[in-house]
């Protein structure tokens, strides 16, 4: 059962490009201040405000799950990399140990550099990759060819539309859907979603 009121909202700009999940509150506010530029997806939440002294008449908002609101942010639509955490990196890596291929909870996966830090490797998305603690410890300050282990994907620095699908808790069809039509036709993502 979805519980409307911890369920996010999918913002967007005015083009139609991803920007952020919200809550419910911040919806509601930004619909008030008159930010909202159209509404799309499913009608998730009726929130009830006061009644008109007038008329007698109660506010209703209808929040859709996904809300326009004006303005665009160039930068996205050009250059962007997301920040790089933990969470995001499993999500990306679909909580599978790039090195031994199993599945695992996330206290059981570390990140892993492909090229060491020691050996020169940075802390980015395209020298990073989700490993199960052992294949971590085994695989330890060497690279996956010194250390004999094959990495089973490339990692990938994910697009602004898929950062957001990634930092998702609990994403609508609806939303999953307009996600993915900001993918990239090449994204990892984009077949690992439409099953």
């Amino acid at each position: 059962m979805l519980d409307v009121l911890t369920q996010q909202i999918l913002r967007t700009d005015i083009s139609g490009m991803p920007l952020e999940w919200i809550g419910y509150q911040d919806a509601v506010r930004l619909h008030y201040a008159g930010q909202v530029a159209y509404v799309s997806g499913q009608d998730i939440l009726r929130v009830r405000g006061g009644y008109n002294a007038i008329t007698g008449r109660r506010t209703i908002l209808a929040l859709n799950s996904i809300v326009s609101t004006y303005g665009r942010n160039r930068l996205l639509h050009e250059t962007y990399t997301p920040p790089l955490n933990n969470p995001t990196l499993f999500k990306r890596d679909a909580w599978l140990c790039l090195y031994c291929g199993d599945s695992f909870e996330r206290r059981e996966l570390s990140r892993d550099h492909i090229r060491p830090l020691s050996l020169g490797g940075m802390d980015e998305w395209n020298n990073v990759v989700t490993a199960c603690k052992r294949c971590n410890n085994q695989k330890a300050g060497r690279t996956p060819e010194e250390a004999g282990m094959q990495l089973l994907a490339v990692p990938f620095v994910p697009t602004h539309a898929e950062y957001i699908y990634l930092q998702g808790r609990r994403v609508l069809a609806d939303q999953m859907e307009f996600l993915r039509a900001h993918f990239p036709r090449t994204s990892p993502l984009r077949e690992r979603i439409a099953k």
